[in-house]
């Protein structure tokens, strides 16, 4: 069975629900594509001097047909259909194209009555009722099955009227094989809610007022004035303001200050620390919708592999005593559970080097506007970045992974049931709530949290959002205590600051922050030397032959490289992955470097003698933080447009909500409660630039539809006949006045 809808009936059912009934699956009945045909009826007069009519045919192309079995060798073949009559004709094969040139004629003797004497060139009614060409459209298969239909149209000879010429495009139709009908009721109905859009973009100068003033948000004062934040105030649901939002700013790379801006204006509304970030406002919109595009790579490198062995082990997790089966151990159930939240939680809490920047930058922006209007709870720094992180990236992903693309299909329900409860576990974790058993309604899922009742994961927990919401942006560092991120011994090689310094190696203790990359004698001591993040050019391994040591890793900085001695591999991994992500903002970033030592008056790896000589080998890049989108801010501006277009209305009544809070010093008035209104004045400012820049694109609007309905033709390429809208043809064409020679 099947359903299928036209595109160009999608308007039709745009926002409505609606019953379809589904089809048999037939291989006539699944067609596409159209084609170009023109036909021309003229006189001739034969040797005895009689006078006939013949048919000219003329092929031209189909475009848009179906690929049959991967291929598309198409040909038309063309019938002259009547009551006494079937001739067929075909054209040849066009090879390898499904937009096939045929360019062809043919030609069909029309008979007339004997009696016709009238020099009028007019055919009668009972001779073009009886008349129809037929065009069917067929993949030419070496298959022993024959060639496959692609679609056919019937047109009948009435439509050449009285100028008896007759040049129109027609969509391809399926054909009626003469099998018994299916009642629609037979194979039921679906219901379907369609959502359809369908954007006519201008050129970039069109959109510039309105661009422009939405780009402009982050800089308003307050920000609840700006374009961007009255559209989120005016439309039903805030995802429909923020999807186009957010693509809007992540295109112009503007997401960050705007996102800032709004998160700062919703924190300082907030009264309680433990309600930050919990409502469905246009911040928390804005962010969910800016991590699923720009973290979706990080979401599929940190928890796609554990997912997929979760969902092909299939093993027992249940520990509900309820729903225990009787097969299963309740304990053996915890045990495979709490292993896989102890793996889940690993990964998580050891990916922060791999966070995308512009997610940092943003957690970066919460961590400081929260610890700002909440001195007193030093959490809150950490709960308002896990309420996104956890609450609304990780935890969803887990409990539904085939939203994620981390799963082509649903799970199945036992693994379903062990994802849920992985999830519930992993967001309590990320918490950091005082009381985490209180935090569960089930006593089960009390009881099984013990288990991670040790402060090890609280304080992984912090390192892990430490990192995340350490920014890499110099411009922002405001934060008056810098947040540690890695400390532990290495060995170092000097750097030789002293002319007869001896270069050796000495172990010294090592201790990165987000402001610099420091070395002491031991730890707790001053430090003995310190690297500015912005001074780290580039992070990269050290080749072993340099000085015959293992581990080796160098931190290269403008006037020299530092050479460094990891205790193992996995711990110069880690090293080098931090250093890299809290440096790889920095402007003057390296692209290329030497992988081995300056020795002896010449680098090792090529040979130069010269100690500043640019790098001989590109830099690793470090890691895929920045992911590259494709959006059209032509097309986003097109669609905030069209949003405020919708909701003109509340627009209207968000200025007189302005000049209501302006003239009136009593209660707020009821009508006008639902706008958030800070400055009634700029706002006013505001609006007034919006309606101007939407009735300006609505006039270009009309006028595009204008020029394109006095150009566009029924039956043009652009708007090809339908099957539905063909008789309607037909009977304005038979409607119109007889032409005589």
């Amino acid at each position: 069975m099947v359903l299928s809808v036209k595109k160009e009936d999608l308007t039709k059912y745009h926002g409505k629900d609606t019953w379809f009934p589904l089809q048999p699956v037939s291989a006539d009945s699944e067609v596409q594509g159209k084609v170009h045909l023109e036909l021309r009826l003229s006189e001739v007069i034969t040797d005895s001097g009689a006078v006939c009519h013949k048919l000219a045919t003329r092929v031209l192309e189909c475009q848009d047909l179906p690929i049959v079995n991967g291929q598309c060798d198409p040909y038309a073949a063309v019938s002259l259909l009547g009551p006494s009559r079937s001739e067929a004709k075909k054209t040849k094969v066009k090879r390898k194209t499904n937009n096939p040139q045929f360019d062809e004629v043919f030609y069909f003797e029309v008979t007339r009555p004997l009696s016709y004497t009238k020099r009028q060139f007019d055919v009668e009614e009972e001779d073009v009722d009886k008349l129809a060409l037929r065009v069917d459209l067929w993949n030419a298969s070496n298959l022993k099955f024959g060639d496959e239909f692609l679609g056919g149209v019937r047109v009948p000879l009435k439509v050449l009227g009285q100028a008896g010429v007759h040049d129109a495009w027609y969509f391809l139709q399926p054909r009626d094989n003469g099998s018994k009908s299916v009642k629609a009721d037979e194979l039921g109905s679906l219901r379907l809610n369609i959502v359809y859009t369908e954007d006519h973009v201008f050129s970039s100068e069109r959109y510039n007022p309105l661009t422009e003033l939405l780009l402009h948000s982050a800089h308003v004062e307050p920000v609840s004035a700006s374009a961007a934040h009255v559209l989120g105030e005016v439309c039903r649901e805030k995802q429909e303001a923020a999807v186009p939002l957010v693509h809007l700013f992540l295109h112009y790379g503007k997401i960050v200050p705007f996102v800032s801006a709004i998160a700062s204006a919703e924190v300082n509304r907030t009264q309680d620390p433990n309600t930050i970030f919990r409502g469905n406002s246009l911040t928390s919109k804005c962010i969910d919708e800016t991590m699923k595009l720009a973290g979706m790579h990080y979401l599929q490198v940190t928890l796609k592999p554990i997912i997929d062995e979760i969902c092909t082990e299939h093993k027992p997790c249940e520990i509900d005593p309820v729903k225990l089966k009787e097969s299963e151990n309740l304990e053996t159930n915890r045990e495979n559970l709490r292993q896989y939240v102890d793996r889940i939680f690993n990964v998580i809490t050891t990916s922060g080097v791999r966070c995308p920047t512009v997610m940092c930058d943003i957690f970066f922006s919460l961590r400081e506007s929260a610890a700002t209007r909440f001195q007193v709870d030093q959490d809150v720094r950490y709960t308002a970045v896990s309420s996104f992180i956890f609450l609304r990236f990780f935890a969803p992903a887990i409990l539904s992974p085939n939203l994620f693309q981390l799963r082509p299909h649903h799970p199945d329900p036992c693994t379903s049931r062990t994802l849920t409860l992985i999830s519930k576990t992993i967001q309590t974790l990320g918490s950091l709530a005082k009381s985490k058993s209180a935090n569960f309604k089930e006593n089960y899922m009390a009881v099984f949290y013990e288990y991670f009742n040790e402060q090890k994961y609280a304080d992984a927990v912090k390192n892990f959002l430490d990192l995340i919401s350490s920014s890499g942006r110099w411009d922002q560092k405001s934060i008056e205590t810098p947040i540690m991120l890695k400390e532990g011994f290495m060995i170092k090689r000097a750097q030789g600051r002293n002319r007869f310094g001896m270069k050796n190696f000495k172990k010294r203790w090592f201790r990165l922050t987000n402001h610099e990359f420091t070395y002491h004698k031991t730890k707790g001591e001053a430090a003995l030397c310190s690297i500015p993040i912005e001074n780290i050019l580039a992070v990269e391994r050290l080749e072993e032959e340099s000085f015959k040591m293992k581990n080796m890793f160098q931190v290269i900085q403008p006037e020299r490289a530092l050479y460094i001695q990891a205790n193992n591999c996995v711990e110069a991994r880690d090293w080098i992955d931090i250093l890299t992500k809290v440096s790889q903002c920095n402007r003057k970033r390296l692209s290329t470097y030497h992988p081995s030592a300056y020795l002896n008056g010449h680098w090792l790896c090529c040979k130069q003698s010269v100690d500043c000589a640019p790098g001989c080998t590109p830099c690793t890049g470090g890691l895929p933080a920045n992911i590259q989108l494709d959006i059209d801010g032509d097309r986003e501006t097109e669609r905030i447009y069209s949003l405020f277009s919708t909701y003109m209305s509340k627009l209207v009544k968000m200025q007189e909500a302005c000049g209501s809070k302006s003239v009136y010093d009593g209660p707020e008035q009821e009508e006008y409660s639902s706008f958030v209104i800070d400055d009634p004045q700029q706002t006013y400012k505001t609006l007034k630039q919006i309606i101007s820049a939407v009735q300006t694109l609505e006039q270009q609007h009309a006028q595009y539809k204008r020029d394109k309905f006095r150009k566009t033709k029924y039956g043009s390429q652009e708007h090809p006949i339908g099957d539905k809208s063909f008789q309607c043809y037909i009977r304005q064409q038979s409607e119109s006045s007889t032409y005589s020679i």
